[in-house]
């Protein structure tokens, strides 16, 4: 089957309900039985077929009622209000799994184990991913404020910097490893205090990442 070809190039913030580092990222059970996470990508450089993406941002926001793999799940895509009707179903096509290898990157695998998508949101999406600084902030109106920095050290306070490399992964090549605090207001709840988060620079495309 012939796909779009299709890739977006920039970075991720990603934020979840388990504890720092994630079980989930080693193929393990999450910290508290459930998933709830969300992801805003900022593309530097994209495009879906002959349509660009440049300078766009969008996100995703998730629910299971257990372990990702056993779906169920409900997720709700948020695209930057200056994207036209055609960048956005692009987008939307994208973050839905369509035009992408089976298994090869998060969005087509997150798509086969949701039940329920709740309809797109526009709205401006406030993003810094500061990656020489290990940090990042993103804010929705009426939907999520989020923060993430490095995990400190409890006893000397200093920055505990951790990085993670997954060659065969298919959602990033390398993440640093941060903790995070959200609070939500829209249908999908995620209020986190000091869970795990994570920044990783993108490049994903048709055929999963681009390493």
């Amino acid at each position: 089957m012939a796909y779009i070809e299709w890739s977006m190039q920039g970075a991720q913030v990603s934020q979840c309900n388990c504890n720092i580092g994630c079980p989930c990222q080693f193929n393990a059970l999450p910290s508290h039985g459930h998933c709830r996470a969300y992801v805003f990508v900022q593309i530097d450089k994209g495009h879906f077929g002959d349509i660009k993406l440049d300078g766009l941002r969008w996100g995703g926001l998730f629910a299971w009622p257990g372990p990702i793999h056993l779906g169920n799940g409900t997720a709700m895509v948020v695209v930057d209000p200056l994207a036209s009707p055609e960048q956005q179903a692009a987008i939307e096509a994208v973050a839905s799994g369509q035009e992408t290898d089976p298994g090869s990157l998060i969005t087509q695998v997150f798509s086969t184990t949701l039940s329920k998508v709740l309809p797109t949101q526009r709205s401006p999406i406030d993003l810094t991913i500061d990656y020489p600084g290990r940090a990042a902030r993103v804010k929705v109106a009426g939907l999520v404020e989020g923060s993430a920095e490095s995990i400190k050290n409890p006893i000397t306070g200093l920055p505990h910097k951790v990085s993670v490399r997954m060659p065969q992964g298919f959602e990033y090549d390398e993440a640093e490893f941060l903790i995070g605090r959200s609070r939500t207001s829209g249908p999908i709840e995620l209020n986190f205090d000091e869970t795990h988060a994570h920044i990783a620079k993108v490049h994903w495309g048709t055929h999963g990442i681009i390493r």
